[in-house]
């Protein structure tokens, strides 16, 4: 019995002095055993946790479109940031010196009253009553002949002696500053004509109640069968009139100046119109007067031509024939 006593007595007393030469022993074994505890806590928290499959492990990220990114501000927390990001897609038209730039953002208002506007002239890009800041950069570009607006596209015409390769870039560059700057593409002015009245466009399609029965049902053959595809291939068209069975039509876009654009009204348009409407007898389309000047100055440009080519032959015939 006195030697188990000696022997309980002897390890206390090693005990005893092992803690006074490690005083910080006992405190280890406090933020031990504390640690210990953490561990067990942070993994029964971690087991409530979904378990991640190797294959949504390798899966990157992705922003859904208009979503905004947010960033850690210590101050002021969660702040969503300013920067914006644009998707450009290119189509090609049937018109070889026409593309259409789809800006994945709305073009013309949402309640503007037609479906288009096309600029051709750096003037008509700044008088009213509908200015574009966009456009009138557009038309400064060397190569660029119009600038045609759609509800969500935009269509460039350029010169048939200009390379896309030379222009795209420039263009691709503008669209971008403009739609991620947040500029407005299209503003409205308020213009008056000569008589006092106010200048406002509207949609040629749009419904008229003083339309008589059969130019009704024009321009809803028009509206719903014949203006979607052409806007497809970046134009649209405009009713002119009516008259003596003859549908008056103006192609805008890339099919005002399209080499098929005859065969589009001729076998596309004109058939379907007669097929459906007995009183159609014919369709024709119709200029404005500044492209019945400008392709009446060409013939006569192109007849002058002929006619200096003509007499320079001439004259050179004899020195050919010489001996």
């Amino acid at each position: 019995m006195s030697a188990r006593l000696t022997s309980t007595k002897l390890l206390r007393q090693a005990l005893s002095s092992n803690r006074r030469t490690l005083p910080g022993a006992e405190v280890c074994s406090r933020n031990a055993g504390a640690a210990t505890f953490g561990a067990y806590r942070n993994v029964s928290s971690a087991a409530r946790l979904p378990t991640l499959t190797a294959s949504e492990t390798r899966r990157r990220p992705t922003v859904r479109p208009y979503q905004q990114p947010v960033i850690q501000n210590g101050a002021n927390g969660m702040s969503p940031t300013s920067k914006r990001t644009i998707f450009i897609q290119t189509e090609n038209t049937p018109n070889p010196d026409a593309l259409k730039f789809i800006p994945n953002h709305r073009v013309l208002p949402e309640d503007f009253p037609t479906t288009f506007l096309e600029y051709l002239s750096p003037r008509s890009t700044l008088s009213p009553p509908h200015p574009s800041p966009l456009a009138a950069k557009l038309l400064d570009v060397e190569g660029v002949t119009s600038v045609f607006y759609g509800p969500d596209f935009i269509t460039v015409t350029k010169s048939s002696d200009a390379q896309w390769a030379h222009i795209k870039p420039e263009i691709f560059s503008l669209i971008t500053q403009a739609v991620t700057a947040g500029e407005t593409i299209v503003t409205t002015v308020e213009s008056v004509n000569a008589d006092g009245t106010q200048d406002s466009a509207s949609d040629s399609l749009s419904y008229n109640e003083d339309d008589d029965e059969v130019v009704s049902m024009i321009k809803e053959l028009l509206e719903t069968r014949i203006r979607p595809a052409i806007q497809e291939d970046g134009g649209d068209i405009e009713l002119r009139g009516f008259e003596d069975g003859i549908v008056l039509l103006k192609l805008r876009g890339a099919c005002r100046t399209c080499d098929s654009s005859t065969v589009t009204l001729k076998n596309g348009i004109e058939s379907m119109l007669m097929h459906y409407i007995e009183e159609v007898k014919g369709v024709e389309q119709v200029m404005d007067p500044e492209e019945e000047i400008s392709m009446h100055e060409f013939a006569k440009f192109e007849e002058k031509l002929r006619q200096q080519k003509g007499a320079g032959a001439t004259a050179s015939s004899p020195i050919d024939t010489a001996p």
